[in-house]
């Protein structure tokens, strides 16, 4: 199976998982999500009326730099760690 192919199986596993992960590792999800799909983050940065936003925006920005392929091993890894 392929890196990609992978990917997009965790994306289907996050969606019915057990438990819902805590606040701070539903962010790392969505980082590595973004950041393996699309890249480095893009747009300005939400304001500070936006929390969640805002949130999401810096935990994927805090992944700058980090390439597309490690970004879904990361994602692939924290979503089967979730799965028990």
């Amino acid at each position: 199976m392929t890196l990609q192919a992978q990917f997009e199986q965790a994306q289907i596993d996050s969606k019915t998982l057990s438990e819902r992960p805590d606040n701070t590792t539903m962010l790392k999800m969505y980082a590595l999500f973004k950041q393996g799909s699309g890249g480095d983050a893009q747009g300005d940065r939400p304001g500070m009326t936006d929390f969640i936003n805002r949130a999401k925006w810096d935990a994927w920005n805090e992944l700058k730099g980090t390439s597309q392929e490690q970004a879904q091993q990361q994602y692939i890894d924290l979503v089967e760690g979730l799965k028990g």
